[in-house]
């Protein structure tokens, strides 16, 4: 099953709550979710891969966490990276070839953060534009990035005290560095 349609399967299987398909309809038809990259350099970083992260993460919560619901779950980890929808755009560099000495330009993809708000917290501001969240949901997505968030690089306690209070918020980090760092491969090419 191609990725696209994995996604909206697992999404509406799972996603029932008020408002799931108006967002549903937001990502598809408003936004680039399905064709963004996950990063400008580093995991996934072509074409699609923000859609193969959300589907890493959300398809390892479900399986990995069995005991929680899996509504909460999908939610999570289908959508904690919902911040990235129209953040990147292609832009081109000039480029040395190796083999013949030329320079060439090469597309890659660069940030225009049109709606700065944060990381996980622009997150869960999209979609609770369109359905509300659990407060662990919420705090699970907000903090999903755990000491990689600026926050926290800037000496903020609270993902400390949210991993200890919000258990989802822990299960949604877990989730996101093994996507990230075991499942996913560093690219530098726009593919």
């Amino acid at each position: 099953m191609e990725p696209k349609q994995e996604f909206i399967d697992l999404y509406q299987r799972h996603i029932v709550r008020q408002g799931a398909e108006a967002l549903l309809t937001y990502l598809s038809d408003k936004t680039d979710f399905f064709t963004a990259p996950a990063s400008t350099r580093f995991h996934l970083a072509h074409t699609g891969g923000l859609l193969q992260h959300s589907l890493n993460v959300g398809k390892h919560l479900l399986s990995a966490f069995p005991e929680e619901n899996p509504e909460s779950l999908a939610i999570c980890g289908l959508l904690h990276d919902i911040c990235k929808v129209n953040y990147y755009k292609v832009s081109t560099r000039n480029v040395k070839n190796e083999q013949t000495g030329v320079w060439e330009k090469q597309p890659f993809y660069q940030v225009e953060d049109t709606f700065p708000y944060g990381h996980g917290e622009k997150s869960v501001y999209l979609i609770e534009r369109f359905m509300r969240l659990k407060t662990a949901e919420a705090v699970a997505i907000r903090w999903h990035m755990g000491g990689f968030d600026d926050a926290a690089k800037g000496g903020s306690f609270a993902v400390s005290k949210a991993f200890e209070k919000y258990p989802l918020a822990v299960k949604l980090h877990i989730a996101d560095i093994t996507a990230t760092y075991l499942l996913e491969t560093r690219q530098e090419a726009l593919q």
